[in-house]
């Protein structure tokens, strides 16, 4: 990626005079000679030169879905994470089918004087029998009279739920009992003394005798953002309670999904977005793997799994589909629909009879097929179709727009993969032509020996090794399947849980990769969330607790590759005398909210110096760039393993300025460590110059 060099001009010597590089060496070696030193200070700034030709016959179009982004449950990602339920294990299911089984997180509010709570098979919910059972013993007076808070159960969420005064959370639960009830429904602080929202369930014997579902509107009066939901009573009797939820009504557009989460999401402006998984998919073992119809319909009817790879439950309340009851009826909630919301194309990725550590047989694969089939018929399929018409009855009468589905994650060296994947690529042509299906297997350096649309590319490496990755894609061949880099980090030592460092070589990297997008098709970093207190893989590109976020520096590398999907590519030559540790790109782009177009040109030095770069830009009209509007940024720190927290969220976060200059011709300061990227506003849309021809708008390019 790196042109031809030039001499970097005088070096400033620690005598003060200006000297030729030769000068400078021999005096050095002289000294060094005498001394026996091994510096003598001289100035590490370096200069560079980037040539830009941004002539029409330079300009290349760039992938339209370059840059977007991969979820999956992880790092309880979804459940405590991206979904907005608030209570954890809310059907009581994670401690297993058998019963007596383990209520956790729920815990007791009283002692064995005052009650007894255990599981029983008793719910109305087929596929959910599990519920809990509460023999009170104490009652509202006599000689074992409850406590004045009554007695009962209490959810403290996924650690600590974030109540926020004046915020109201729908809480819905389903209730049998042999009695009459008197039941406070409470959201208070995690040592239950502080009383935020309540309300309470009186009902008699015969108005539960049977299941019955009830559902309160809980307007919490102050903030805690460690918070549990109580289920108490001072009244003696047995009770049962099954599917207990709690989500606040203040969500992203409605749709169930944490505001703060999503929103942090919709910021990078993600092309495609790529789910479940990941190893999620897949399971340590088939048994325990995600199985998308298990997911779909009612909440309270989905019987959840344990997740053995990252080993935890989740109740599959953020599955393909799901049906979210509140005040407004019934409202339509998908990861589908997230890609909706977010404007990005979905990408689906099937288990394809592959797990960790078994493996379905090809000859015994088809079930395995059909599945997939299902899954695109659910999602694209015509309201009159089998799966299509589940999906029109739940709200949502439109195909989705799913173009992409994977087959399988990381399973091309598992023996039986390529015989199921070619099953899987027969059967999804045969039904859907149209639909680009990718193999796990790296067609980046060898041609690959099965048919596919597009390919796998996993990498998770050092900051130097990634850095040098930039121009990996180089000499991939032209023809044949495009590469999909579904995931991507800098991990180890270098990483931290979030270092400068790590984005700086994943910057790097990404200029690599936008200067292949011809072949390079689709990127997203890995993995994008982590609740701080489940941490299951470092690092993580957004980070967050009940109440708090926080960007990492790799994340901010993201905001500033969101324009670069559909944008188009110039050529761009760096001139230096010494260095492999500098990259740079040259883009333009349009802003959607004001029209304007910008070339955007993009640094990273990973050096530990300063580099004066000179920029000459070729092929624009005179005069076209504009001083007023044309702006800096730059992601930089003291220290490259500087880190954002909780407690210091914005330490490392792109900072933007006005350039002093700005034109065809300038001089741009390069911080050592640092990403920079600057923007230059062009004056009119006609200002790429052609060779020879008139000029031609950007946007028609």
């Amino acid at each position: 990626m790196v042109g031809g060099r030039s001499s970097s001009g005088c070096a400033k010597g620690s005598m003060g005079s200006c000297k030729s590089p030769h000068v400078v060496l021999l005096l050095h070696v002289l000294l060094c000679s005498v001394y026996r030193c091994f510096a003598i200070g001289v100035d590490a700034n370096q200069t560079a030169n980037l040539l830009i030709d941004a002539s029409q016959a330079s300009a290349r179009p760039i992938s339209d879905t370059l840059f977007g982004i991969f979820f999956e449950e992880i790092n309880h990602a979804g459940a405590g994470g991206v979904w907005a339920e608030l209570v954890s294990n809310r059907g009581f299911e994670a401690g297993g089918p058998n019963t007596p089984s383990n209520i956790d997180p729920w815990a007791i509010i009283g002692n064995e004087s005052s009650l007894i709570v255990s599981t029983d098979r008793s719910s109305c919910f087929d596929r959910n029998k599990v519920a809990l059972r509460m023999e009170v013993l104490c009652d509202t007076q006599g000689a074992n009279s409850c406590p004045a808070g009554g007695v009962g159960i209490y959810n403290p969420g996924f650690w600590g739920m974030n109540i926020e005064k004046g915020k109201t959370y729908n809480a819905v639960l389903y209730v049998r009992s042999s009695g009459s009830i008197n039941v406070s429904v409470s959201l208070t602080g995690s040592d239950g003394l502080q009383k935020l929202a309540a309300a309470n369930i009186i009902a008699s014997g015969s108005e539960v005798s049977n299941w019955t579902k009830f559902e309160v509107q809980l307007k919490a009066q102050g903030t805690n953002p460690n918070s549990r939901l109580q289920l108490t009573t001072t009244s003696k009797g047995v009770i049962w309670f099954d599917q207990v939820s709690a989500i606040p009504l203040d969500t992203y557009k409605g749709h169930g999904f944490r505001k703060d989460l999503v929103q942090m999401l919709a910021d990078l402006k993600p092309r495609f977005f790529r789910f479940p998984g990941g190893c999620f998919v897949e399971g340590e073992w088939l048994r325990n793997a995600f199985r998308w119809k298990e997911t779909i319909g009612p909440w309270e009817e989905r019987p959840g799994h344990f997740g053995d790879v990252w080993m935890y439950w989740t109740d599959d309340g953020l599955g393909i589909l799901l049906l979210l009851w509140n005040d407004r009826g019934s409202q339509l909630m998908l990861l589908l629909n997230l890609s909706e919301d977010l404007g990005s194309l979905p990408i689906w990725v099937f288990n394809n009879g592959i797990s960790h550590n078994d493996q379905v047989d090809t000859s015994s694969v088809l079930p395995f097929v059909q599945e997939a089939l299902d899954g695109i018929e659910f999602a694209r399929g015509s309201p009159n179709s089998t799966w299509g018409s589940l999906r029109a009855a739940m709200g949502h009468p439109e195909p989705f727009d799913l173009r992409y589905v994977a087959i399988g994650n990381e399973d091309c060296g598992k023996k039986n993969y390529r015989g199921n994947y070619l099953k899987f690529y027969s059967a999804i042509r045969n039904a859907y032509p149209d639909i680009k299906m990718i193999s796990n297997c790296d067609g980046s350096s060898r041609q690959l020996d099965h048919p596919a649309d597009m390919y796998d590319f996993h990498i998770y490496t050092s900051a130097s090794n990634l850095f040098s990755m930039a121009n990996h894609f180089d000499h991939t061949s032209r023809n044949g399947p495009k590469a999909f880099v579904s995931e991507y980090a800098v991990t180890g030592k270098d990483a931290g849980r979030g270092s400068l460092l790590a984005a700086l070589a994943e910057a790097g990297f990404l200029i690599g990769l936008e200067k292949n997008s011809d072949i390079v098709e689709m990127a997203s970093y890995a993995p994008l969330f982590v609740n701080t207190h489940d941490r299951r893989w470092n690092p993580d590109a957004i980070v967050f607790d009940s109440s708090q976020l926080y960007g990492t520096p790799s994340y901010w590398v993201q905001c500033l590759f969101n324009e670069s999907s559909g944008a188009t590519l110039y050529n761009s030559t760096l001139q230096m005398n010494s260095s492999t540790s500098l990259l740079a790109s040259a883009i333009s782009w349009q802003n959607s909210e004001n029209e304007n177009t910008y070339l955007r040109i993009k640094v990273v030095n990973l050096g530990t110096y300063t580099v004066n770069l000179k920029v000459f830009v070729d092929g624009l009209e005179p005069n076209s760039v504009s001083l007023s509007g044309s702006t800096k940024t730059v992601l930089t720190s003291n220290n490259q393993m500087d880190e954002n927290s909780f407690n210091e969220p914005k330490k490392v976060i792109p900072k933007r300025s006005l350039l002093e200059s700005a034109g065809e011709e300038m001089e741009v300061v390069i911080s050592p460590r640092s990403f920079t990227s600057i923007d230059l506003l062009m004056e009119s849309s006609d200002v790429i110059r052609t060779t020879g021809a008139d000029s031609v708008s950007v946007s028609s390019i």
